[in-house]
C-alpha cells in the first residue's frame, strides 16, 4: 500500500508503550486504593480485586519492557510480524471492550488509537520491505563491481 503518512515501527512501539504505561498507572492506583480500603475494613489480607488489579498492572509493565526491547530489532520482516501481533492484540482489546463494557470510553479510545497507529505502521512497514527488496547492499554492489572487472 502506498500511504502518505509513514509511521516507523519505533514510533508504534513508543505509542503502545505510552498507552500501556497509562493503563499501568491506572491499575496500580486502583490496586493501592483498593488495598488500603480493604485493609481498613477487614484488617490484613489480600482481596481478589486487589490481586487482579496488581496482576493487570504487572502485565502492563511486562508489555512496556517488551515494547522497548522490540525497538532494538532491525530485521524488517520480524518487525512486521511483531507489529501484526501487537495490532491484533490492541484490536481484540478494542472489540472486546466495546462488546463487554461500552461504558469504559477511555480504555476503548486508548486501545483504538493504539490499534490505528499499529495498523498504519504495518502498512508503512510493508512499503519499507518492498523498497528494501529493490535496493542493493554495499556488499552486493562491491561484489557486482568485482564480477564486472573480471570479465
Amino acid at each position: 500500500m502506498n500511504i502518505n503518512l509513514k509511521i516507523l515501527p519505533k514510533y508504534a512501539y513508543l505509542v503502545s508503550s505510552l498507552i500501556a504505561l497509562i493503563i499501568f498507572f491506572y491499575f496500580s492506583y486502583k490496586g493501592v486504593v483498593t488495598y488500603l480500603i480493604h485493609k481498613e475494613l477487614y484488617g490484613d489480607g489480600m482481596d481478589v480485586l486487589v490481586s487482579l488489579r496488581a496482576a493487570l498492572a504487572g502485565v502492563m509493565l511486562l508489555l512496556i519492557v517488551l515494547f522497548f526491547q522490540f525497538i532494538k530489532i532491525k530485521d524488517l520482516i520480524s518487525q512486521r510480524t511483531i507489529i501484526r501481533g501487537i495490532f491484533i492484540g490492541w484490536s481484540s482489546l478494542f472489540i472486546i471492550l466495546i462488546i463487554v463494557n461500552p461504558s469504559l470510553i477511555s480504555f476503548i479510545v486508548l486501545s483504538g488509537i493504539a490499534g490505528i497507529v499499529n495498523l498504519m505502521a504495518l502498512f508503512s512497514l510493508v512499503d519499507l520491505i518492498k523498497e528494501d527488496r529493490n535496493s542493493l547492499t554495499d556488499k552486493e554492489i562491491f561484489l557486482l563491481q568485482q564480477l564486472a572487472n573480471k570479465k
